[in-house]
C-alpha cells in the first residue's frame, strides 16, 4: 500500500518520527517527509540515515502556507506535531491551543485541500475526561478529526481521516524512564510522584504498529485505541533500581500539574460502542448529522458503566515490569554504558 507513495510526518523529528523511519526506510516507500521547525533534530537526523528517500522541510503547523506547500503531491499524512509535555501546557494553555488545535486544524485543512488519501492523527489517553490543557487540546483535536472526515472534500474522494489514541511510550523523549534512569546513573534520588500512580506500559514500536493498523483498517472518523498492560509507578522505580543494581532512595513528590492518577484509553460512553479487534478496540464515529428528528433509533448501544484503563487493565508485578524493561533498545544502551 506504500508502495512508491509519499508519506508526510508532522512533528517528524520526535520519537515517533523517527520509529516510524525505523519501520519505512527499507520498504518501498517513495518519499518520507518529515516536517518540523527543529533544523538542529532535522540536521541530526539527516546525518544518522543518509537516505534519499528522506526530504526535510522547515515548518510550523501553525503556518497554514507553510503545512499546505509540504503537502503537495502527498498520499499519507501522520500528524504527530504537538505540545505533550503536561505541565508545560499548564503554564503555557495558549501555546497548547495554537499547536494542538489549530495547528491540527491547519494540517486537516491542508490534507483535504491537496486530496491526500489518508490521515492519521496520533492523541493521548489524556483527551479522555481531560483534567489538564493537553488533554483538553487533544480532545479537540480529536472532534476537527472527525469534522474534517466527514467534509465533502474528503468523503467523496475517497480519503479516510481517523485518530489513534494511546498512553505512556515507554523511553520516550522527556518521559518518566529515561528520567529515572538519568537519576539512577547521577546518584539522585528517584522522583516518584505517587506510589500507586498507574501508567500504561506501550513500547514506541507498539505506538507505530498502532498507527499502521489504524491506517489499514479505519473508516471515516474511526478512532482506535491498543490495549496494553501497566504498572504502578513505584514499581516501576524499583524494576529499573534492580536492573541497574542501584541503591538511589526513592522520593516521594506529589503530584505534578494536572496529572492523574490513572491513564484512561476509552471512556464508558465510548467502551458503549467499541469493537474489540483483540489487541485493539474500534471507536467509530457518530457520523449522523444534525437532524435527529429523522432517526428512530431501538437497536443502537447502550452505555455502559465500564472504561478501559490503567488500573483495570493486566498490572505488570516487577519480575514482570524488568523483563517487558529489558527489550527496550534504550534501556539496553543505558545498560551497556553503565558497563564499561
Amino acid at each position: 500500500m506504500f508502495k512508491n507513495k509519499v508519506l508526510l510526518i508532522t512533528g517528524g523529528t520526535g520519537s515517533f518520527g523517527n520509529a516510524v523511519l525505523n519501520n519505512f526506510l527499507n520498504t518501498d516507500i517513495g518519499e518520507i517527509r518529515i516536517f518540523s521547525r527543529d533544523e538542529k533534530k532535522q540536521e541530526d537526523m539527516r546525518i544518522q540515515y543518509k537516505n534519499d528517500k528522506l526530504n526535510f522541510i522547515i515548518g510550523d503547523v501553525r503556518d497554514f502556507e507553510s503545512i499546505n506547500s509540504a503537502m503537495v503531491g502527498v498520499d499519507f499524512v501522520f500528524q504527530a506535531a504537538a505540545l505533550k509535555q503536561v505541565p508545560s501546557c499548564e503554564f503555557y494553555p495558549l501555546q497548547a491551543v495554537k499547536t494542538n488545535i489549530l495547528g491540527s486544524e491547519n494540517v486537516l485543512e491542508a490534507a483535504a485541500r491537496n486530496n491526500v488519501k489518508k490521515v492519521v492523527v496520533l492523541s493521548t489517553d489524556k483527551a479522555v475526561y481531560p483534567i489538564n490543557t493537553m488533554g483538553m487540546t487533544k480532545a479537540l483535536m480529536e472532534k476537527l478529526a472527525v469534522s474534517k472526515a466527514r467534509d465533502p472534500r474528503v468523503s467523496k474522494n475517497g480519503g479516510v481521516i481517523c485518530a489513534t489514541r494511546y498512553g505512556n511510550v515507554m523511553a520516550s523523549r522527556g518521559s518518566i524512564i529515561p528520567l529515572f534512569i538519568n537519576q539512577i546513573k547521577s546518584g539522585k534520588p528517584l522522583t516518584v510522584t505517587e506510589p500507586e500512580m498507574t501508567r500504561f506500559m506501550m513500547s514506541l514500536e507498539q505506538s507505530v504498529q498502532l498507527v499502521l493498523f489504524a491506517f489499514e483498517h479505519a473508516a471515516p472518523g474511526d478512532l482506535f485505541v491498543q490495549k496494553a498492560p501497566a504498572s504502578t509507578i513505584l514499581t516501576l522505580a524499583d524494576a529499573l533500581k534492580d536492573i541497574f543494581k542501584a541503591d538511589n532512595e526513592i522520593q516521594i513528590i506529589g503530584p505534578r500539574h494536572g496529572e492523574k492518577m490513572y491513564e484512561t484509553l476509552c471512556g464508558k460512553e465510548e467502551m458503549s460502542k467499541a469493537e474489540d479487534l483483540g489487541n485493539f478496540y474500534r471507536i467509530p464515529a457518530d457520523m449522523r448529522d444534525l437532524n435527529y428528528t429523522k432517526y428512530i433509533q431501538t437497536d443502537g448501544a447502550r452505555l455502559i458503566d465500564k472504561e478501559y484503563n490503567s488500573n483495570n487493565t493486566k498490572i505488570l508485578d516487577k519480575d514482570e515490569l524488568k523483563e517487558l524493561l529489558l527489550t527496550l533498545d534504550y534501556v539496553k544502551k543505558e545498560l551497556k554504558s553503565t558497563i564499561k
